[in-house]
């Protein structure tokens, strides 16, 4: 069954600057040549999706984590910061189709921070705000029932990634499957749904945006409950993802450094290379620019300069 909701104009209007702003980014390669950035806000995604959650730590704190360096903080916020860790670093890897893939993900993310992480809870929910009940979930017997239609719904190929994207966060927060972790599994499941027709969304932290103001999150969920459709927390997110995107767009203004392009391009390239096949990934360099990175890379023991002048052939550098 197809979960409600109403196309409105606002929603309409938003689609299309928001599609305006993708075609942007990727016509500036803004992710795919500046690894840095990637980095950088796939930290902040892991950390705001948290934060909202109650993690205490910081950005720096987490990439202090990722760095391998030690890190002083409750040790619950840690193990979170690390199972979100272990899960981006195979996000590419899932299906959003797959129910699957949708529990195994949950048990990794909540591993050693709940008893039976992967599962449908067994009991009843509610949430609780203050004194007041502010949703009561479905029965638990209905989850497994409820979880399913829910992933029929995602393989409906007439629906817009974006507007599918939003149901799905909305439906799983009402149907609230897990007793906890329902939340960043909303928050990585939309970004995963996005990601399958956007591929710039892995690295586009609309959970920063969330997380400043997570009052206009919970009243844009409490709406749609209302109301008994998502179409306010459509728009609400849509909002925030056209923001988002506004974000991207101006934070990137700035070219990518030298080492930034040696970093990408060697993420991408085959092990063996010229100068022009370089020069082809960066069209907007010159060929003395393109020389001066080259030439640094060979200094710094990324790769390896064979043969002169027209003849040269570089390779990766092997550290074995």
């Amino acid at each position: 069954m197809k979960p409600p909701y109403n196309i409105t104009s606002e929603i309409l209007k938003l689609i299309s600057v928001i599609s305006e702003k993708i075609g942007e980014v990727n016509a500036k390669y803004l992710i795919k040549t500046n690894p840095t950035l990637r980095k950088q806000n796939q930290i902040k995604t892991i950390h705001s999706s948290l934060s909202i959650e109650g993690n205490t730590l910081t950005e720096e704190q987490i990439t202090a984590i990722i760095e391998n360096k030690r890190v002083v903080g409750p040790e619950k916020d840690i193990l979170e910061v690390l199972n979100a860790l272990e899960v981006y670093k195979n996000i590419s890897k899932l299906k959003p189709h797959s129910e699957k893939d949708f529990l195994s993900t949950h048990r990794l993310l909540m591993q050693k921070l709940i008893e039976n992480p992967g599962k449908y809870r067994n009991q009843g929910v509610g949430i609780v705000k203050g004194s007041k009940v502010e949703h009561v979930a479905p029965p638990f017997e209905n989850v497994p029932f409820l979880m399913k239609d829910l992933f029929e719904y995602l393989k409906d190929k007439t629906e817009l990634a974006l507007i599918k994207s939003c149901v799905f966060h909305y439906e799983m927060e009402f149907i609230h499957p897990f007793l906890d972790g329902n939340g960043r599994m909303g928050r990585l499941w939309q970004t995963l749904i996005l990601m399958q027709e956007y591929p710039v969304f892995e690295f586009l932290p609309f959970e920063t945006l969330i997380s400043k103001n997570q009052e206009e999150y919970y009243r844009a969920l409490s709406q749609s409950d209302k109301e008994g459709n998502s179409t306010k927390f459509i728009e609400y997110m849509l909002k925030v993802i056209n923001h988002s995107l506004s974000d991207l767009l101006d934070n990137s203004a700035k070219k990518p450094s030298e080492d930034d392009r040696i970093s990408i391009f060697l993420e991408h390239c085959k092990n063996e290379f010229t100068r022009k096949e370089y020069m082809n990934y960066f069209k907007d360099i010159s060929s003395a620019t393109a020389s001066r990175d080259l030439k640094s890379a060979v200094d710094k023991k990324l790769i390896v300069k064979y043969g002169d002048k027209k003849t040269t052939i570089y390779t990766k550098y092997n550290k074995a």
